[in-house]
């Protein structure tokens, strides 16, 4: 009987001296540890701060737990569920898919996702009925990728499949080869085919090659602790309930049907209703900061039709899109009231220009700081001196717009210091207030346009802002 005693004793006193659960541990120290990587499916520096599918997640999730997120990153997806088995993440929320064996004490989380493998042609090229057929001609892919892995396990059923692999590209890079008629295959994910076909239109789909994997996170379960799993799938029953993975899936890899503005009625529509309520304050703001109030009003127009009121899915507001820390450190005042969003868009836009290199001369100085706003002015930094490493001009915006679309390209933002960024949309958006500028000043609305600077000829509409800013 005392034997007895003694072992429920023993039994009583190890459970009270158990170690908290992960969960538990969590939430005592405030902070969830996720390791993803700085890529479009996962992480990234946007214009207005971390974005990226996984991130947002993640950070949603840590909110949810009311914990304080801390995020790092590693190269792969191999040491990001590295990180978790060795105890140093809590999570890996890095873009990862489900069908490989773990490490013990981890395991997969419930998918959020879905994806599959196809073979990417050109669109106006002949379509192939088979990977066999594929194969005749030249399907290339970057050595050691996931798409290499799949075509070595296609070649166990059909043993005459072959294909380049390629140690000196990235997959976006032979995606863009396929779209200028370069390449002719290439294995892309459903993912990488959405985030590509819009700076390669021309690439489209031939086959499907393997069947839909689940996204998924990597939720440490070391020691047979559930518990962090367990508040990871409630997370994501309540968040797919909801629709916010239908939102967020939709803003990153949905299809965006792109208005040609220059030709779009829409836009003269707007110059005769809405402008005329702030065309005073854009001119005010201009004339106070020395900038074109033209220039003005069409990165105004870019960012919200000239809507007070309008809100980003990134939930940056007004009419000028100021972020609610870009406001406050430029005492913008309140971002939904269109005078304060004016003025605080032409200081915030006077100081950037004032961040460009004094040397570079107008309109490539403008053009610059019009990039900053959209992107962020580190990323337009990397970008030049990719641009600058490559033997082109650092200083000439028609040089440095095509690196900027590089920075989305792992081959080359792995080289900069900010990392990945959606560098087409700069791009695209100083093109879309060039030609809002242009048509504000063909029409002849407002002020007469502004003259050229001396120190190198414009077309007509590249001239934002007045010559003697060039002196600044």
């Amino acid at each position: 009987m005392k034997a007895l005693l003694a072992l429920v004793a023993t039994l009583l006193l190890a459970t009270c001296t158990q170690p908290p659960g992960l969960l538990e541990q969590v939430l005592a120290a405030g902070e969830l540890r996720v390791v993803t990587r700085n890529s479009p499916d996962a992480y990234y520096l946007g214009s207005h701060g971390p974005e990226g599918p996984a991130y947002e997640l993640a950070s949603r999730f840590a909110e949810d737990l009311g914990v304080a997120l801390r995020l790092y990153t590693v190269r792969t997806r191999e040491a990001a569920i590295r990180e978790v088995a060795e105890g140093r993440a809590h999570l890996a929320a890095a873009g990862l898919t489900t069908g490989i064996d773990l490490p013990r004490g981890t395991t997969f989380g419930p998918g959020y996702q879905t994806v599959r493998e196809h073979l990417v042609y050109r669109r106006r090229a002949s379509r192939p009925d088979s990977i066999r057929e594929a194969s005749l001609g030249q399907i290339e892919v970057v050595e050691g990728s996931a798409h290499q892995r799949t075509l070595e396990e296609l070649r166990l059923r059909h043993p005459d499949v072959v294909w380049v692999e390629r140690a000196d590209s990235d997959n976006e890079e032979i995606l863009a080869g396929v779209s200028r008629g370069d390449v002719q295959y290439t294995l892309a994910s459903s993912t990488e085919f959405a985030l590509s076909r819009i700076t390669n239109p021309e690439i489209a789909i031939a086959l499907d090659l393997s069947p839909e994997r689940a996204v998924a996170w990597v939720v440490s379960t070391a020691a047979y602790d559930r518990t962090l799993l367990n508040r990871v799938s409630a997370y994501f029953v309540g968040a797919r309930g909801d629709g916010t993975v239908a939102r967020l899936l939709d803003r990153y890899y949905g299809d965006r049907e792109e208005m040609d503005y220059l030709f779009s009625r829409n836009f003269l529509g707007h110059v005769q209703t809405r402008l005329p309520k702030y065309v005073d304050w854009f001119q005010e703001a201009a004339t106070l900061h020395d900038v074109d109030w033209r220039l003005l009003a069409a990165m105004g127009y870019q960012e919200s039709k000239w809507d007070p009121s309008a809100v980003s899915y990134t939930g940056v507001r007004g009419l000028m899109q100021l972020t609610e820390d870009t406001a406050a450190l430029i005492r913008a005042g309140n971002r939904l009231d269109p005078r304060s969003s004016i003025f605080g868009g032409a200081r915030y836009l006077a100081s950037l220009i004032r961040k460009v290199p004094p040397r570079i001369p107008e309109p490539d100085r403008t053009w610059f700081a019009v990039a900053a706003y959209n992107v962020g002015f580190g990323h337009v930094e990397d970008a030049r001196i990719l641009a600058q490493q490559a033997g082109r001009n650092p200083d000439r915006w028609e040089d440095v717009r095509e690196f900027l679309p590089l920075l989305a390209q792992e081959r080359w933002y792995t080289r900069t210091q900010r990392g990945y960024a959606r560098g087409w949309e700069p791009v695209a958006y100083v093109d879309n207030v060039q030609a809002y500028l242009n048509i504000l000043a063909v029409a002849g609305i407002g002020l007469a346009p502004p003259e050229p600077a001396p120190t190198e000829p414009v077309a007509s509409g590249r001239t934002p802002r007045k010559e003697t800013a060039a002196r600044r």
